[in-house]
């Protein structure tokens, strides 16, 4: 018993959960008819301190998200001083007096849901000689308490954000939770379609397979990538 114990804690490391979540990316994809390349695995590292960064980094991973401007300000520029090809996303809500840090730090941002953020990453963009792809946040299932722009708005702010030379790279969303997601992803998926939008941020941890299936270009994974708390 303690061998097939030692063993299975010897597997339970960022390596290992990499694999099994990249293992799980290529089963969809096969499914799907798709290719594994197609889809971009984002490692979310929000509230994970640098040092349960670095053995993902060590283990291959390039692609990571953080939801809060001031946290990634904290971590990531020493982690990107010593492995400079890190691809960071913002996928949390991005204040527009945040937007200059925004544009200097990350090299997307998943969370463009109003015209008021539209106006000051234009001018951060401006101001950083940089042009940051963004997702479309969409409110998929029109919960007052979350973030996203309304179905209804969602042309206007794509016309908006386009005037304003502001790269959209798709569109965004989070299924309510405790809800079958399926429907929601079915939902972006036709959305990003009817814009002519190739980008499609969706899928979670618990999630992702069906994501992918349904046409999901980034997802992002924490907890399957860093376990639950006190795990790394």
């Amino acid at each position: 018993m303690s061998k097939n114990t030692t063993a299975t804690a010897h597997a339970d490391t960022p390596a290992a959960r990499l694999a099994d979540v990249n293992a799980e990316i290529a089963k969809a994809c096969k499914i799907a008819r798709r290719k594994a390349e197609e889809v971009t695995l984002i490692a979310v590292s929000k509230t994970h301190p640098a040092e349960h960064i670095a053995p993902l980094i060590a283990a291959g991973q390039r692609v990571f998200g953080e939801n809060r401007v001031q946290e990634a300000e904290g971590k990531w520029p020493g982690l990107r001083e010593q492995t400079p090809d890190i691809e960071l996303h913002l996928i949390g809500q991005l204040q527009s007096n945040k937007a200059e840090e925004a544009a200097a730090l990350f090299d997307y941002i998943h969370s463009l849901d109003r015209p008021s953020l539209v106006k000051a990453l234009a001018k951060a963009f401006d101001k950083a000689g940089r042009q940051v792809p963004c997702f479309v946040q969409v409110n998929i299932g029109a919960e007052d308490q979350k973030g996203g722009c309304a179905i209804a708005d969602l042309p206007a702010l794509l016309d908006k954000a386009r005037s304003a030379d502001i790269p959209i790279a798709g569109l965004m969303c989070v299924p309510p939770f405790g809800i079958e997601p399926v429907p929601y992803f079915a939902l972006l998926a036709k959305l990003a379609d009817d814009h002519g939008l190739a980008g499609r941020s969706m899928g979670m941890s618990g999630d992702f397979p069906n994501a992918i299936m349904l046409g999901a270009t980034h997802i992002r994974v924490g907890t399957a990538l860093f376990g639950t708390r006190g795990a790394q």
